[in-house]
């Protein structure tokens, strides 16, 4: 799966090691004890967590406690793969690690540390102030496992010169608009570029469900059914299969990248894109794309036929969280930790150097609202969007069968109707009962 969290999910690769020390002053003998604060991470979270814009956010924490962090940064695959095998050693040295939503397994129930006491002894500030639906993607049987630190949600970015061209002076404002605009936008440029009306990488879950969210749909329901089969999600599939015969979804899909989409989108080879809002400043990098300024990003817009129930489409959002492993050394220090990167001056600070902000408050500020000109769009899907799947421990192998069925659906192998029929066949005793 992939997503603006960075992100294969299938993808292994070699670890990168980087180290963001802090002087540690005249108490650093006592708080160096125990060695340097460890923080296994994918590489985005120091990114945003370290940037210029917004500056250091662990900087003053670090000095506050006479300690250096030192940031282990993996991509999704490999993160996972070595912070749960660090959490099932008798002892770790790993102090904070990163998981996303979809990691929040049964399974890391028995790996990482419950933080309901902490959050009582030692509450966050302004913990409403996070939205509810993050932290509630933490918890596993009623206990709250990490505190949410960065989010992605999806949006739709179309290129407003290609647009016009083609007569539309505005963006699509219902689901059924954006189809008809893809159409109408899959052609050659006269420059010679050839143009598709949508482009995304691949049809895998996460992807096609911020289609099937335009009616309301998912793949797997919170209780766990497999709903793929029923017409939001039907919706979806056969949308991508028409545009494809269509020429206005790209012919190799399938094979297609996040940066592959970036690269599309930048050289107007694609007029829309359903990718995550913060692909928007890669979109418009004035060194790399020909459209910089010109491509705009808004929420996915919903169906007509739901018009009064949304605003906007409850598309996916996705989110990075902090763990303390059971098996930590230096758990109450791990926690301080915790706390100082969920505040609302780290969130305002971390916001400013790239990431998705998790508190609402964050929003509200103008030093970041004034210079995220897809601010108010992202908050409006907030309000309403929800993870692509409820986690459970054999969601990757369901994830593959998906994408399995809807490029066969796409591709014409099967009709859409039948390839949806089998998913659901396939899928269903995979989850739990």
């Amino acid at each position: 799966m992939t997503t603006e969290t960075g992100l294969n999910r299938r993808q292994f690769g070699a670890g990168i090691l980087g180290l963001s020390f802090t002087a540690l002053g005249a108490g650093g003998a006592r708080a160096q004890q125990g060695g340097p604060f460890n923080v296994f991470a994918h590489r985005v979270m120091q990114t945003v967590s370290t940037g210029a814009q917004g500056g250091d956010i662990t900087k003053d924490w670090a000095a506050k406690n006479g300690v250096g962090v030192q940031w282990t940064t993996f991509d999704t695959g490999p993160l996972q793969e070595r912070l749960f095998r660090e959490a099932s050693l008798g002892e770790t040295s790993v102090d904070v690690g990163f998981v996303l939503n979809t990691q929040v397994v049964p399974r890391a129930a028995n790996l990482f540390e419950a933080l309901d006491d902490y959050l009582k002894r030692d509450p966050l500030a302004d913990p409403a102030d996070i939205f509810p639906g993050l932290m509630q993607g933490m918890t596993v049987g009623g206990k709250q496992l990490a505190v949410p630190f960065r989010h992605a949600s999806s949006g739709l970015h179309y290129n407003e010169e290609i647009l016009a061209e083609k007569g539309f002076s505005k963006p699509p404002a219902t689901i059924e608009e954006m189809i008809e605009i893809a159409r109408a936008c899959s052609y050659r440029r006269s420059d010679g570029t050839q143009v598709v009306g949508l482009c995304m990488p691949g049809v895998t879950y996460p992807n096609v469900i911020d289609l099937a969210r335009a009616w309301d749909g998912e793949f797997i329901t919170p209780d766990f059914k497999c709903a793929a089969d029923q017409p939001p999600m039907l919706n979806a599939i056969r949308t991508l299969r028409e545009l494809f015969q269509a020429n206005a979804f790209p012919r190799n899909f399938a094979t297609l990248s996040p940066e592959d989409v970036n690269v599309w989108m930048q050289q107007g080879r694609a007029a829309m894109s359903l990718q995550s809002m913060g692909r928007n400043r890669i979109y418009n990098d004035p060194q790399k794309s020909k459209f910089s300024g010109k491509i705009r990003t808004i929420a996915v817009p919903a169906s007509k036929t739901l018009a009064g129930k949304y605003d906007a489409a409850p598309a996916k959002v996705e989110f990075w969280g902090m763990v303390i492993p059971k098996n930590a050394k230096r758990k109450d220090l791990a926690w301080s930790f915790i706390k100082a990167m969920a505040s609302k001056e780290a969130t305002l600070k971390a916001a400013l150097n790239g990431n998705g902000p998790v508190r609402a408050s964050t929003y509200a500020d103008q030093s970041f609202a004034g210079t995220v000109p897809y601010a108010a769009e992202e908050l409006k899907v907030l309000k309403v969007a929800r993870v692509p799947l409820p986690a459970f421990d054999e969601a990757a192998r369901a994830g593959d069968l998906f994408k399995e069925e809807a490029e066969a659906a796409v591709l014409g192998m099967k009709t859409p109707e039948e390839a949806m029929a089998s998913l659901v066949k396939r899928v269903q005793p995979l989850l739990p009962a």
